[in-house]
């Protein structure tokens, strides 16, 4: 019986010890320095190779300056893909890679402001097998390009660090784990962690650049005599003024279809045409709407073997035939295309140095999803549509669209990007000024209807405005080429409709309150753009209506 006992023992201690045994062997851990300070995040203001890395060189305190270098060395006693391993021992090495990474947690005075959970293409997957001491650029002088960096960025800018961090002194502290999907998400035990302490230095605004913009006259608009919180306001213009909401150029707020808020920066003004890129996608949907109501178009039903000859075309299946117009106005063709993945045959990187736009989409293959029922980002779609309108209005898109949709809403000085082919793209890119931005908001928010005529079918606008996608963990919802939005203010949510363009450019339609917000900015690619022009409307905005407040 204690023989048997023993042997039991053995062959658990044998089970256990082989679960936690290396995958992949780490590189040893022999520099002094490194021993010293294991399992240590240390924070440097300069590139130092780890054997040149002496105690003097880690900063304790440091004024922190955007476009001073500031980044952190780890020093830890395994490399990531072991650490994984210790959290699921039945993954393989190329497994583990491809369901985790890091865990980055950032605390402010002991407060965790930040989590992320690294991408897991994020860093060297050779690195990652061998590696035990990483350096890793925050902030750089040189734009040095790192994923560090827009890591950085996203906390800072983009979650909360830059408010955390305002000015005085503040106690910054980076705690890192390692993390796997699978798909619940399992997180390890710290791998190391570290803190500086930061002097935030107090930034000196001219009063101009706080003060609320005086609404000029000739705007177009009725002028709104409503209240809102003008210290709000100021706070938000100072924000915007010390660069901690960046590159915004306009602010538009419209209730009760009257001008409440006019607000220009960064030399923009009222007469700039603003770039606002994908915001152009939703007029795709507006005259879409106009030409079926015309009866140019049948409906959105309407499939694309009506307008063109698949079988012509490369990659043709079965499948091409039941793509509808409604399927590219929600994103949901089934072409290989999506543009939030770099590898995908149909991303739009793809299709723009092409001489055709519409056949290197229409050349695509489709995956197994039918029509309707998957939701992908994808820009070539909307060209498509483009074309299918250009080809059925009479004189074709651009004068349609100026007669139909512009002229009637006093849109006079705007500017179209076009295609190779010189047609206008419903792809992007359209320019206009933000009060112009305004009125397209207006129209939905009246239902079609503007001076009292009848624009877009009322019917039309309620579809546009209606989630395809409610099983989507991902997204709170699209329609016809508008993004569903809950905004949450205090205890109350929101929804809202808005067209939503690269850089953080919006037109938003509330759908409960009297309220139409026009943000443009030009903080293109940035991973915080977005999520800053959110944060100005939750925040600021709605809070300065007095919604939320109640």
């Amino acid at each position: 019986m204690k023989s048997i006992l023993l042997f039991v023992l053995f062959l658990s201690f044998g089970l256990s010890f082989g679960q936690s045994k290396n995958l992949t062997d780490p590189d040893p851990v022999t520099l002094p320095l490194h021993k010293k300070y294991i399992n240590t995040i240390v924070f440097l203001d300069k590139t130092i190779a780890p054997d040149q890395l002496k105690e003097s060189d880690f900063l304790k305190t440091m004024e922190f300056q955007e476009d001073k270098d500031l980044g952190i060395r780890i020093f830890m006693d395994n490399a990531l893909v072991n650490y994984l391993h210790q959290i699921d021992p039945s993954l393989s090495t190329d497994e583990l890679l491809k369901k985790g990474n890091y865990q980055f947690n950032f605390f402010v005075d002991g407060k965790l402001i930040y989590t992320e959970n690294l991408n897991t293409g994020a860093g060297i997957a050779e690195d990652k097998k061998k590696k035990t001491t990483l350096r890793i650029p925050l902030s750089s002088s040189k734009n040095e390009d790192s994923w560090g960096r827009y890591l950085w960025m996203r906390f800072y800018l983009g979650n909360g660090g830059i408010d955390a961090l305002e000015e005085g002194k503040h106690v910054l502290k980076i705690e890192i784990k390692p993390y796997l999907k699978t798909p619940s998400l399992k997180v390890g035990p710290t791998i190391a962690a570290g803190e500086i302490n930061l002097t935030i230095p107090r930034k000196n605004i001219p009063q101009q650049q706080v003060a609320i913009q005086k609404i000029q006259p000739n705007s177009g608009w009725k002028v709104s005599d409503e209240k809102l919180d003008q210290e709000k306001i100021k706070l938000l213009n100072t924000k915007i003024a010390e660069n901690r909401f960046r590159e915004i150029t306009s602010i538009v707020v419209i209730k009760n279809e009257k001008l409440l808020l006019e607000e220009y920066f960064n030399q923009s003004g009222r007469d700039s045409l603003q770039d606002t890129r994908s915001v152009g996608k939703s007029f795709a949907s507006a005259l879409t709407g106009i030409a079926i109501k015309d009866g140019h178009l049948k409906s959105e039903s309407q499939m694309l073997k009506d307008f063109y000859d698949l079988k012509q075309f490369k990659n043709y299946s079965s499948g091409k035939d039941s793509v509808t117009i409604k399927s590219l106005l929600t994103m949901s063709s089934g072409f290989d295309g999506n543009d939030q993945d770099e590898s995908s045959p149909g991303n739009e990187e793809n299709m723009y140095p092409t001489y055709n736009w519409v056949k290197f989409t229409l050349d695509l293959p489709t995956t197994e999803n039918k029509p309707g029922k998957v939701w992908n980002y994808f820009t070539s779609g909307v060209v498509v549509t483009g074309d299918i309108l250009d080809k059925n209005v009479p004189k074709g898109l651009e004068k349609y669209a100026d007669k139909k949709l512009f002229q009637p809403l006093g849109i006079t000085h705007y500017k179209w990007q076009f295609t190779p082919q010189q047609k206008p793209s419903l792809a992007g890119g359209l320019r206009m000024k933000s009060l112009d931005f305004a009125k397209f908001g207006q129209l939905y928010k009246n239902n079609g209807i503007w001076n009292g005529k009848n624009i877009i079918d009322k019917n039309w606008v309620k579809k546009s405005f209606t989630n395809y996608f409610t099983n989507d963990p991902d997204s709170e919802g699209y329609g016809y080429l508008f993004w569903r939005k809950i905004y949450k203010v205090g205890n109350r949510n929101f929804e809202a409709y808005q067209c939503s363009g690269n850089g953080g450019n919006k037109i938003i339609m509330f759908t409960e309150i009297p309220v139409v917000i026009v943000i443009t900015a030009k903080a293109y690619n940035k991973s915080y753009a977005h999520v800053q022009s959110e944060k100005i409307v939750q925040e600021y905005l709605l809070t300065a209506l007095g919604y939320g407040n109640e």
